[in-house]
């Protein structure tokens, strides 16, 4: 019995010191990785500059991309991951399945090393390549990532998420998990389970149920897919502006009917009311591709732009699409922001609101989601009749405006 005991402490002894040693652990292995992908991309923008045929530089471009792409996605699965969670499990005497979410005590302080290095790497390339407020973007990213570690804060963002889709529209787009309450706790959070396919699964499901995922009846269940998940954001941001701000794939279950669940309210956001609405407008501007007024909604959002470029209105709807909407500008295919043709090298965004980035992430979230599933899809145009509702309500549009955007609509669909 001593003897174990003492072998108890040793080893305990010894999983402090190694706790102590992580983060430096992480942030060597952090920065030997970056620095091998940045290095990475000038080299190979040395090379492309030499392929003077557009079509042959953006397939270099999107090879480039699939490379780093696998770097970047080893570097994440080797560092490792911060929760243990998605368990099934049962109540005592209850045959419903429910889930439990475990917090692995001392992650939050790798993942503030992580962000804190990532923060350092941001102002770095927004100095010496991307010209636009990334440092802005990590420190929203700091705080939005801190609160994760607060299941009671999830539960509660869950339950004001489900209320609002739940109450206030005769169906709702997406299905969210409902808290059990009483055994939720800092760092336990316990909901009921939902059945269903992640997203990226989908196609093994298909296939094994023997519908060929090339064909039109999945093609239009991809597309009802995109276009629920994609409403619920537009109302939950637009209307509420408190919306789940992390739709990655792993964070999407296709249910019965291709019912939308969505999953992990860790990372929220409770946008300003101004910034609500200056999104609102700048969703008009992109849907109708006004240059000016997105310039205009630039402004009003507290964007800050330097121009470098002679058709600077052109390029300023260019860099508004290509931010925030899912559907790329005419005649892009790919993004490509450490090219000399981007529309971040020629408009350089100085200033960024913190506030914002939520949104921006969530709309090139979804941005991959409709490029994954092979769909070409505007959220903007999708949301111009939420983003119009938004701005009368505040009174900041009247009927008479409202009357002339459907005239305008009708123009544009009818060609007269």
């Amino acid at each position: 019995m001593v003897a174990m005991n003492i072998q108890l402490d040793t080893t305990d002894f010894q999983e402090k010191l190694s706790s102590c040693f992580r983060p430096w652990q992480r942030s060597f292995q952090f920065w030997v990785r970056a620095v091998d992908i940045y290095t990475g991309y000038k080299v190979f923008q040395l090379r492309v500059g030499f392929e003077k045929n557009v079509q042959k530089q953006e397939a270099m471009w999107e090879r480039q991309h699939e490379f780093a792409a696998e770097k970047i996605y080893n570097m994440c699965s080797d560092l490792g991951g911060f929760f243990l969670k998605v368990h099934r499990a049962k109540l005592k005497g209850d045959k419903k399945d429910i889930v439990v979410k475990v917090q692995h005590p001392g992650v939050q302080e790798l993942m503030m090393t992580d962000i804190h290095n990532l923060q350092a790497f941001a102002l770095y390339l927004q100095k010496m390549d991307i010209k636009f407020d990334l440092y802005s973007l990590t420190k929203e990213m700091e705080k939005q990532i801190g609160y994760e570690f607060n299941f009671l804060r999830e539960a509660d963002a869950m339950d004001r998420i489900w209320r609002f889709l739940y109450e206030n529209n005769k169906k709702s787009p997406v299905i969210v998990p409902r808290v059990i309450r009483d055994i939720v706790t800092r760092r336990v959070l316990v909901m009921e389970y939902i059945d269903g396919t992640p997203i990226l699964k989908l196609g093994d499901e298909m296939a094994k149920r023997g519908i060929s995922p090339d064909g039109k009846v999945a093609a239009i269940a991809r597309q009802n897919i995109l276009k629920s998940l994609s409403l619920a954001y537009g109302r939950m941001i637009l209307r509420s502006g408190f919306f789940h701000a992390d739709p990655h794939p792993g964070n999407i279950l296709i249910c019965r009917g291709a019912e939308v669940a969505l999953l992990d309210y860790g990372q929220v956001k409770d946008l300003p009311q101004n910034l609500r609405l200056g999104y609102a407008n700048l969703v008009l501007a992109i849907a109708d591709s006004d240059a000016t007024r997105a310039g205009e909604s630039f402004k009003e959002l507290g964007i800050d732009t330097l121009s470098k470029c002679e058709d600077e209105q052109k390029e300023m709807l260019k860099l508004a699409q290509g931010m925030f909407d899912t559907k790329l500008p005419p005649g892009v295919k790919t993004l490509q922001p450490f090219s000399e043709e981007s529309s971040l090298k020629k408009i350089a965004v100085e200033a960024f609101p913190e506030e914002l980035f939520s949104v921006l992430r969530t709309l090139q979230l979804l941005r991959g989601l409709s490029v994954g599933m092979g769909i070409s899809h505007s959220c903007a145009e999708q949301w111009r009749p939420i983003a119009e509702e938004a701005l009368y309500n505040a009174g900041r549009l009247t009927d008479k405006d409202l009357k002339r955007s459907r005239r305008h609509i009708t123009r544009r669909k009818t060609g007269k």
